[in-house]
């Protein structure tokens, strides 16, 4: 899969450093993976929650961090919509949440 885009995860990682080796595991099975479906996404990461319009959420670091992604199986491409703390995450939509950038 296509990963767009780690400088968002880079940069929550500079501000976030126990996050970095996480995140960097997530990122390495997410590249290698070859997803048609969410069933896909389930069986690399079983506690992902799909929340519908393909986007998914990962749990990073035992649950410390949320991480809110959509996917576009036919182009084998993720996008990397949000990452925060799970504090962080209590506070938004993340059905509408939009990328940061």
């Amino acid at each position: 899969m296509r990963i767009i885009a780690k400088s968002t995860l880079k940069k929550f990682w500079e501000i976030n450093p126990q996050a970095e080796n996480p995140l960097n595991l997530w990122y390495k099975i997410v590249e290698d993976a070859q997803w048609v479906s969410p069933n896909d996404v389930k069986q690399s990461f079983g506690n992902a929650s799909m929340i519908g319009d393909n986007r998914i959420i990962f749990n990073i670091k035992g649950n410390d961090y949320r991480l809110i992604t959509e996917i576009n199986y036919k182009f084998k491409i993720v996008f990397v919509i949000w990452i925060g703390t799970h504090h962080d995450y209590n506070k938004i939509d993340a059905k509408t949440i939009e990328y940061e950038g």
